[in-house]
């Protein structure tokens, strides 16, 4: 059945023809791709994007997991509170997220996939904007994969009549059986008008342990809670002040494949360690002003001024009984300014951010956690972006950017006698893209579009300083004197949106050069980081959605990729050309469903499916509790699920999860997947 469905997805794709019926279903204006609010016409990319609406819809868990059907992008969970997404091949900090446009990155980000992205409530965004291979130029380090962007919920006060009163709210709810979880949330939202308004929103979640085909997956239990707090107000017609507070925290995440709790997959290894497990926090408290259409040289301004916390406590007990924690705190100050004005010269976006890290570590070496202690970095960027439009429809966005780093790592282990160490460094880029989209019918339904975009990845301190584990039995130790990464990729790709049917095609090539990869050091079960990782990545983004008539639609997309890069030969200098680390495998998410006209009711029979995962480098192979000996299995996973609107107050949701019970995991992920069972989701709103 679910093979069925790949056909239908190809031959929907001649159909862009057809008589019209609008879909609405891609937003008319994006943010991300161009720092200001845009028409998706105008913007040479595929911004794939995702609303509340959505997420509701798919009962979704954790952020992370959000993103498992957004076209190109592939879900690893190192446990399961720990997820992370690859984009067009990248994931950990080789991918950029911000939240409302601020820099969630800190400089203590790890390589290869993490686990920071689940502390992100899904219960609080009100949209999610995804930007495959660009944000280098805009965002600065790291934009790599690519760049998301977490938009949260606001008060709405601008959205209400002008001088009246409003007061709303929500209050969710959602049970899993074979996940074992209970997630709750309210909001609530005040205000006057146009004038002003305040929202408010918590969720509190309970995780038990995981039920698969195979059995109850010990050590997967975990709590999490998260609030938000904003206020909007309108200080006059043209400008306006926001002040928002975020904070979560998870409890007692095992990661569980390196414990005696796991269990075997296709002949992982099982772990030896009785106990590890993860607290993490963080917070994000901003203000920011502000202008538009202020009839000026600068048409739009604002200026935000951001403070972020990030709290990571690791507990472990070997299996000799040797008990050891490492605590790591970031505190981070931002400062974003932002300008736009119309020129002879086309449409400008400028303006300047800087972070600031505050590192203070603790573990069991006593100089520091697993990174260094007493320690900053700081990244300062200066970026300008010009949108010409060359006639009715040729549009082309240039821009660069200028990105300083510093580094100054205060106290570490020296990995050569052991002794307590301190370093210091700084790195300069320039970096810039070239992006053009050509309409190719008068009214804007078909798009050609694409370009030349650099990216940069300084390095940071868990490069320099992560005294770790990195994988299975392997310690990580502190690596100085490192390179920034760079990126050059090339796009080209189709466009369309037609009355019935959205479609959207897209080839990349991403030109790697010094690659940060990890080598061995002659200690055995012990590797460093050295500059050596020349390679590629290339791929094909393909994604549809057929509205057939107001009743029923068909949607699919196909993604593939593949990379190689240098890697180190033993302790030696030499190199050697191996597949990319965890990349996905082919992979293809489609469906069809059914609604009223006015969307009362709706069902929709989905199907995810990866290819098998065989392609391994030496890493992927040494990964013997996460990556079975022959790779990763396939898998298809199909679901229903539907929704009713009982009525203005009540929303029903349920679906119907991996109904051929499969067993099944993410490749490189530490655990199995839920086999099947039923999710439920209430809304009630007030």
């Amino acid at each position: 059945m679910c093979q069925a469905v790949l056909p239908l997805l190809i031959l929907s794709t001649f159909t862009l023809a057809a008589e019209p019926k609008k879909t609405g279903e891609i937003p008319e204006v994006v943010i991300t791709a161009t720092r200001s609010e845009n028409s998706t016409a105008k913007v040479p990319a595929v911004v794939k994007t995702l609303d509340k609406k959505q997420m509701a819809e798919r009962l979704v868990r954790t952020f992370p997991e959000a993103l498992r059907e957004t076209p190109g992008v592939m879900i690893q969970k190192t446990a399961n509170g720990q997820g992370s997404p690859f984009i067009r091949g990248f994931t950990g900090f080789r991918n950029l997220m911000l939240i409302d446009g601020i820099r969630f990155n800190n400089s203590t980000f790890r390589e290869g996939p993490n686990q920071y992205w689940n502390t992100i409530d899904p219960f609080a965004l009100d949209r999610v904007e995804v930007l495959p291979s660009q944000g280098g130029t805009l965002y600065g380090s790291d934009a790599v994969g690519g760049t998301v962007n977490a938009f949260t919920k606001d008060s709405g006060f601008l959205r209400e009549a002008e001088g009246g009163f409003f007061a709303y709210g929500q209050a969710d709810y959602r049970w899993s059986s074979a996940e074992r979880s209970n997630v709750q949330h309210a909001e609530a939202s005040i205000g006057q008008g146009q004038r002003w308004g305040l929202h408010v929103g918590v969720t509190l979640s309970q995780f038990a342990d995981v039920r698969t085909p195979q059995g109850i997956q010990r050590q997967t239990v975990y709590d999490q809670w998260a609030f938000d707090v904003r206020l909007d107000v309108a200080l006059d017609d043209h400008w306006q002040l926001t002040g928002v507070h975020q904070q979560a925290r998870q409890n007692d995440v095992w990661r569980t494949h390196v414990t005696t709790a796991a269990v075997s997959y296709e002949g992982t290894t099982l772990g030896t360690d009785r106990t590890r497990l993860f607290d993490q926090e963080r917070s994000l408290s901003y203000l920011r002003l502000v202008g538009k259409d202020l009839d000026a040289i600068i048409d739009a301004a604002s200026l935000t001024i951001s403070l972020q916390t990030a709290g990571e406590e690791q507990f472990r007990i070997t299996g000799a009984g040797v008990r050891s924690f490492n605590d790591v705190d970031v505190t981070t100050l931002g400062v974003d300014l932002q300008f736009e004005s119309d020129s002879p010269i086309g449409r400008l976006v400028y303006g300047l951010d800087y972070y600031h890290d505050w590192l203070e570590t603790d573990g069991a070496n006593n100089f520091a956690g697993a990174v260094a202690d007493d320690a900053s970095y700081d990244l300062l960027g200066i970026f300008l972006q010009d949108t010409i439009d060359v006639g009715d429809r040729f549009h082309l966005i240039l821009g660069g950017r200028y990105t300083h780093v510093r580094a100054d790592a205060g106290k570490f282990r020296n990995p050569v006698g052991g002794a307590v160490a301190a370093y210091s460094d700084e790195w300069q880029n320039f970096s810039a893209s070239a992006r053009f989209i050509v309409d190719l019918d008068e009214r804007d339904r078909f798009q050609l579009f694409g370009g030349i975009s650099q990216s940069y990845r300084a390095p940071n301190m868990s490069d320099l300083t992560r005294d770790d584990f990195s994988a299975t039995g392997i310690i990580e130790v502190p690596s100085t004197g490192l390179n920034p990464e760079t990126y050059l990729t090339y796009e080209i790709g189709l466009k369309a949106q037609t009355e019935s049917v959205t479609a959207s095609f897209a080839y990349f090539f991403t030109q790697i050069e010094d690659m940060i990869v990890r080598r061995a050091t002659g200690v055995p079960g012990q590797v460093s980081k050295a500059n050596g990782g020349d390679g590629y990545m290339q791929g094909v983004e393909f994604a549809t959605r057929w509205q057939i008539d107001p009743h029923w639609s068909l949607f699919g997309q196909i993604a593939w990729v593949e990379g190689e890069a240098d890697q180190f030969i033993g302790t030696t200098q030499q190199t050697r050309r191996e597949p990319l680390g965890k990349i996905a495998p082919l992979n293809a998410f489609g469906g069809v469903r059914w609604q009223t006209h006015d969307n009362r009711f709706w069902t929709e029979l989905v199907c995810l499916t990866y290819g098998e995962a065989a392609r391994l480098n030496t890493a992927d192979q040494a990964d013997t509790s996460r990556i079975p000996p022959n790779g990763t299995p396939s898998f298809f996973l199909l679901s229903l699920r539907g929704g009713c609107q009982v009525n203005e107050h009540l929303i029903l949701t349920a679906s119907l999860d991996n109904l051929l019970n499969e067993t099944y995991r993410y490749h490189g992920s530490g655990s199995n997947e839920p086999g099947f069972g039923a999710t439920l989701g209430t809304t009630v709103k007030f």
